[in-house]
């Protein structure tokens, strides 16, 4: 059986699609046959981020009209045979589409065998996300630790939970330890209390996810993984049901010679 996971968030900038991106790609890196379905109707990036954008024929919107079979607007991943895009039209709005008809695109999803159908949903708690849950089983909740996107997530958890979708799991992402460490941001633990769902993963705040959504390229395609492709693969692992540790993002203490070295360097003389 498909598993069917609807990525959101409430709030918009806190990192969905780049979290959709990575996850697809690690879990077709581990060999499973996965499909990313971008909600976003209007304002498509998911083919940004994987660098499929000059692949696209047909979209979601096309099939959903009947002027295609689903298997033409399907983009297969030029890195990765196991994992495919289906695109969101660009030209139409959020409510051009209905949530019974992303219901019969997701079942015929599943009747292709997919392992994992991933849906990136759009901002806010409107139509869009209306057809996003439509037809999901599980849900990923994406927040960075600030407190309005920590309190949108807790509004779409209350949404998710009344549409009968219970198994819900939290990555927060963009951590910065060293705020956290100043108390200028909340930590995991602060944002886990308010939303009281289980936690899947903690990506830190990192620089180079700019340049490999400009690449159109995943963080976890790279040979040498940065701490939040390593991340993203760990996530990928977890919902795998493998037992992994979170990383270490506590901010490294300064040793005595160290405090002492700055200290004599910065000495006025």
């Amino acid at each position: 059986m498909s598993r069917i996971i609807v990525i959101t968030s409430g709030k918009g900038g806190v990192g969905k699609t780049t979290c959709t991106a990575n996850l697809g790609m690690a879990l077709a890196q581990r060999g499973r046959r996965v499909v990313l379905v971008d909600a976003d109707f209007g304002l498509r990036n998911l083919d940004l981020l994987l660098g499929l954008e000059n692949r696209i024929v047909y979209t979601a919107m096309e099939a959903i009209a009947g002027q295609c079979r689903l298997e033409q607007a399907l983009v297969k991943d030029k890195r990765q045979t196991k994992l495919a895009l289906l695109p969101a039209a660009q030209n139409r709005m959020k409510d051009a589409v209905k949530p019974e008809q992303m219901k019969q695109v997701i079942d015929e999803l599943v009747q292709m065998s997919y392992d994992y159908i991933l849906i990136d949903s759009p901002a806010g708690i409107e139509a869009g996300f209306q057809n996003a849950i439509a037809a999901a089983q599980e849900s990923l909740i994406v927040t960075t630790p600030e407190i309005a996107a920590v309190r949108d997530a807790d509004r779409v958890i209350g949404l998710l939970e009344a549409h009968g979708i219970k198994k819900i799991n939290l990555i927060v992402n963009r951590l910065k330890p060293e705020m956290v460490e100043a108390n200028d941001m909340m930590s995991v633990e602060d944002v886990r209390e308010v939303l009281a769902i289980d936690l899947i993963g903690v990506v830190p705040d990192d620089e180079r996810v700019i340049v490999s959504t400009n690449r159109g390229e995943p963080l976890v395609l790279g040979e040498q993984k940065t701490i939040a492709g390593e991340a993203f693969d760990n996530i990928s692992r977890r919902l795998e049901g493998e037992k992994v540790e979170f990383l270490d993002l506590s901010v490294p203490q300064e040793s005595f010679f160290g405090r002492l070295r700055k200290l004599l360097s910065t000495k006025i003389i």
